[in-house]
């Protein structure tokens, strides 16, 4: 059920490229608003402002289309997330401020952003009707995340600043904290400020601290 590919050292032509993206950017847009049983060629096609033969030369049928435009999400989702965990405080001054300021870069660079809402929505939305179409989310999305973000965690446990016994849990857990003040934001389509963010960050990183932060010594 993967997207037909084009091999790697067959150039796309500038225009053709362009008409590509374009496309799925279309058809993103289609999906997320309609579903993907409401959704059509046609709805793609006016919305893109290509003929129906065009997309289907580009991509196929609804089908592969669809397959398409999550593979793209979960790519540039998956980019965004990894580009963030380079940032993760692996030395730490000030722990709490550090991960706080990690938490609202998380936030803002993936999970908030467009990408993440598109994929989120789509997933919220299809999942469970079609979940062989999700499989490479599934697989390059929430599984190594966890992994490198524990492994991170483990890094923080083994200098001493936390005290983790299972990192794969506390990975899962920190994720989760840092949504659950903007879960139902999120959702619901609101505009999140900065501040409340920060102030979701700060929140779950105090949690997070309390679980999991390094007792000192009395």
């Amino acid at each position: 059920m993967a997207p037909t590919t084009i091999a790697p050292d067959i150039p796309l032509p500038r225009g053709h490229a362009a008409k590509r993206v374009s496309i799925l950017e279309a058809a993103t847009d289609v999906f997320c608003r309609e579903g993907y049983a409401g959704a059509n060629i046609d709805m793609i096609a006016a919305e893109a402002g290509v003929s129906r033969q065009t997309i289907y030369n580009h991509h196929g049928d609804k089908e592969k289309l669809f397959v398409a435009v999550v593979r793209a999400l979960t790519e540039r989702a998956n980019a965004g997330i990894f580009a963030t965990l380079a940032t993760f405080p692996d030395h730490p001054a000030d722990l709490e401020a550090e991960l706080v300021d990690f938490a609202v870069r998380l936030n803002r660079n993936c999970i908030c952003n467009s990408d993440g809402k598109y994929l989120r929505k789509l997933i919220e939305a299809e999942g469970r009707r079609y979940p062989e179409l999700f499989d490479t989310w599934r697989e390059n999305g929430p599984s190594k995340t966890w992994a490198a973000l524990a492994a991170r965690f483990a890094r923080l446990a083994h200098g001493g600043y936390l005290d983790v016994d299972d990192p794969d849990v506390a990975a899962r857990q920190f994720l989760a904290l840092i949504n659950a003040d903007l879960h139902v934001s999120m959702v619901l389509g609101d505009q999140l400020g900065e501040e409340r963010v920060r102030e979701a960050a700060r929140n779950a990183v105090r949690t997070f601290l309390r679980a999991y932060g390094k007792r000192k010594s009395i």
